[in-house]
C-alpha cells in the first residue's frame, strides 16, 4: 500500500493539536492546584494535617509519627512522602507488616489537591474523592493490619521482621526557583506522555487491535459497572496514572464518546488503583511486599467498585456532576 505523505502529515498534525487540547485542559486544572499546594506547604499545612491524623495511625498499627509521612503524601505526592519517611524511619523501628500498611495508605491516599481537582473537572465532587481516597486508604490499611494480627495467632513471626531500608532518596532542594523548575519539568514530561499515549491509541485503532483490548477487559469492566467506552482510559490510568487517564477521559466525555456514569465509575476505580507500575516500585523501596501493595490493592479496588456498581452510592446527575441516591 503506497504511503500518502500529505495524509500522514495531516493525521500527525491533528494528533498533535488534539494532544495540545487535552494538555491545556489538564493545565487549567493542575497549575492552580499546584500553586495552592505550594502555598499550603509554605504555611505549614503538612505539619497541621500530620498532627490531625496522628491518632488514626494507631487504628492501623502504626506509630503516630507516620501521620506526618501520610500528610506529606496526601498534600503532595508519594516521592515527597518517601523523603519524609526516610527522615523519620531511622527513629521508628518498623516491621515489614507496618511498612505494608503504611504503603497501602500512601498508594491510595496521595496527591489529593491535584488529582482531586482533575477528578472534579470530570464530574467527581471533592467529597467523593476525599471519602474514597482517604476512607478507602484507612479501610485497606485496617484490613491489612487485621490480617497480620489474625495470621499472627498461628504464625507469630509473620510480617514482624524489621524492615530493611535499601535506598534513601536525595532530599529536595529548598527554594521557589528549584520548585518551579521541577514543576515545569514534570509538566513538560506530562505533555510528551499524553502525546505518546494518544499516538498509541490511534495506532491500535488503525491496526484494529483496540477491539481486542475491549474484549479482554469486558468481564472486569462489566463487574465494575463501567462501559466499554472507558476501557482505554481505564487501562492508561491503572498502568500510568490517574492524571493521564483522566486527561483522555475528559476529552472523550466532552466529545460525547463516554457517558457521565462511566466517567465517574472509572475515576472512582482509578482513585483506588492507578499508576500500578511507578507508584508500586516507589513503595517497594520502603521494604514493602509486592503481594500487599499490588495484589491486595487491586483485589480491594475491584471488590469496592463491584459493590458500588451494584448498590450505587452516587449516580450522574443531569447537570454533569453526581448526586446522592438515597
Amino acid at each position: 500500500m503506497p504511503l500518502h505523505l500529505p495524509r500522514l502529515g495531516t493525521a500527525l498534525w491533528r494528533l498533535f493539536v488534539d494532544a495540545v487540547r487535552v494538555y491545556i485542559t489538564l493545565l487549567k486544572v493542575m497549575v492552580p492546584a499546584l500553586l495552592v499546594v505550594k502555598a499550603l506547604d509554605v504555611m505549614g499545612a503538612t505539619r497541621w494535617i500530620g498532627l490531625a491524623i496522628a491518632p488514626l495511625m494507631e487504628l492501623v498499627g502504626l506509630p503516630a509519627e507516620m501521620g506526618m509521612v501520610w500528610a506529606a503524601t496526601l498534600l503532595t505526592n508519594i516521592f515527597t512522602g518517601l523523603v519524609v519517611f526516610f527522615e523519620v524511619a531511622g527513629d521508628a523501628s518498623l516491621s515489614v507488616a507496618q511498612v505494608n500498611v503504611l504503603g497501602a495508605l500512601l498508594l491510595i491516599g496521595h496527591s489529593l489537591p491535584v488529582e482531586g481537582a482533575v477528578a472534579k473537572r470530570a464530574g467527581v465532587p471533592w467529597w467523593a474523592t476525599i471519602a474514597l481516597r482517604v476512607g478507602g486508604a484507612l479501610v485497606f490499611g485496617a484490613l491489612l493490619h487485621g490480617g497480620y494480627q489474625v495470621l499472627g495467632l498461628w504464625w507469630p513471626e509473620f510480617g514482624q521482621q524489621p524492615v530493611e531500608l535499601a535506598w534513601r532518596p536525595e532530599p529536595a532542594v529548598d527554594g521557589v526557583g528549584h520548585w518551579l523548575l521541577g514543576q515545569l519539568s514534570t509538566l513538560g514530561l506530562i505533555f510528551l506522555i499524553i502525546l505518546a499515549l494518544m499516538a498509541l491509541l490511534e495506532a491500535l485503532r488503525a491496526l484494529r487491535l483496540e477491539r481486542l483490548v475491549h474484549l479482554a477487559l469486558a468481564p472486569l469492566l462489566g463487574m465494575l459497572g463501567i462501559g466499554r467506552g472507558a476501557a482505554n482510559v481505564t487501562v492508561i490510568g491503572v498502568t500510568l496514572g490517574l492524571s493521564y487517564g483522566a486527561g483522555l477521559l475528559i476529552r472523550d466525555l466532552d466529545a460525547g464518546v463516554m457517558s457521565r456514569r462511566d466517567a465517574v465509575l472509572a475515576l472512582c476505580f482509578l482513585g483506588l488503583c492507578h499508576s500500578v507500575i511507578e507508584d508500586t516500585l516507589l513503595i517497594l523501596l520502603m521494604g514493602a511486599e509486592l503481594w500487599a501493595v499490588l495484589g491486595a490493592r487491586i483485589a480491594f479496588a475491584i471488590v469496592v467498585m463491584a459493590l458500588i456498581a451494584r448498590w450505587p452510592v452516587v449516580t450522574p446527575s443531569s447537570a454533569g456532576g453526581v448526586k446522592h441516591r438515597s
